[in-house]
């Protein structure tokens, strides 16, 4: 694999050339008409390839990590349907996502629902997107014999996405501020749920059942290892702290260094930062918390943002605090995986390569 980052990109989206053909063949084949076959290619451009593929990307990773060696064209190809169907699970989510929200732009460009003449046709589109995976898993590994727990793990993450998602929708809309319905716990549930579960634990399970990692084997000190829920019981967290950190981000990154200017004080969004400000400050803070929040003006953001660096508050202090500790637990944690020969094992590589582009990311 190249380990130049442009050139692993590069041949990550050419894979996605292969695998958008065999999706516009498949329903040319069933007869849909010349316009159905044009709108259906525009959504999976439109929604699908822009993003970091960090997700997508991952799968791939992971994969050559397990078996130790290169992979071959066919391993490769295999894996990036795996990753691209991870990304076409995140275009259906955020296609989605964009229409509850009532959001304008996504990645830079009109959210899909707000290009001309595709309005309320972008929820038929977003399950079009979802639909491709499971197309995509039964045409590459229906005679595989994990075929069955991919198709699970895909199903059992969305459902815990969508439940994430239900729980960030009724505790925060943007048009109803009331943040006795916030707390670090609900935050907690919501990040684990809408974010972890598909972003962190979904690319590393798949590459894992590609290449054939047991339910459970011999450490060789008399141990059993579980590697699913070893390989979870890091990985959730490390999907917490990736979502805390964006948090923060938004919060104290500026344009420049994070790419977008942040809204999540003026959109209501049931963020670490608000939930730990909210369980330290004192009564006259909660106050002001209460008639700013998630107001859409620029002096109640500029209120909340003060006392979001009072000193009683002091957030810069506490997530720095919060980060060396989790970033702490989760080296130990990595460190102790036991290292088996074996290239259907678990190894701790593929965690350090999470860990060491998320800890102290700055956009």
């Amino acid at each position: 694999m190249p380990t130049d980052k442009a050139a692993r990109r590069a041949r990550f989206e050419g894979a996605w050339k292969v695998i958008k053909q065999e999706l516009l063949d498949y329903i040319t084949g069933e007869g849909m008409p010349k316009d159905a076959i044009e709108w259906y290619e525009r959504n999976l451009d439109y929604n699908v390839p822009g993003g970091k593929l960090n997700r997508g990307m991952s799968v791939v990773d992971t994969a050559e990590i397990i078996k130790g060696t290169p992979l071959t064209d066919n391993e490769y190809l295999k894996a990036a349907v795996l990753g691209w169907g991870i990304e076409l699970l995140q275009a259906f989510f955020l296609v989605s996502d964009d229409m509850m929200d009532s959001s304008i732009t996504r990645r830079g460009q009109p959210c899909w629902y707000r290009v001309p003449k595709v309005g309320q046709i972008a929820i038929n589109d977003s399950f079009m997107l979802e639909a491709a995976i499971y197309y995509l898993l039964k045409k590459h590994f229906r005679r595989e014999s994990y075929y069955v727990d991919i198709l699970e793990l895909f199903l059992e993450t969305t459902f815990q996405t969508e439940m994430g998602q239900l729980i960030d929708l009724i505790t925060a809309p943007e048009d109803e501020v009331d943040l006795s319905k916030f707390s670090l716990k609900k935050h907690s549930l919501i990040v684990i749920y809408k974010t972890a579960y598909y972003s962190f634990y979904l690319p590393v399970a798949l590459a894992m059942y590609m290449f054939h990692v047991p339910q459970s084997y011999p450490s060789g000190n008399n141990q059993t290892i579980e590697p699913y829920a070893l390989a979870k019981s890091i990985l959730i967290p490390l999907g917490e702290y990736f979502q805390i950190q964006d948090d923060f981000l938004d919060f104290s990154g500026t344009p420049e260094q994070i790419g977008k200017v942040g809204t999540d004080i003026l959109d209501n969004k049931c963020s670490w930062c608000v939930n730990t400000a909210l369980a330290v400050c004192t009564p006259e803070q909660r106050r002001v918390l209460d008639e700013n929040y998630g107001r859409k003006d620029s002096e109640c953001e500029r209120r909340v943002k003060e006392v979001f660096e009072s000193p009683e508050v002091d957030l810069r202090k506490r997530y720095g605090v919060y980060e060396e500790r989790v970033y702490g637990e989760l080296v130990a944690m990595i460190g102790e995986i036991p290292e088996v020969e074996g290239k259907s094992t678990l190894k701790r590589e593929v965690f350090k390569s999470f860990i060491d582009k998320i800890y102290k990311r700055t956009k």
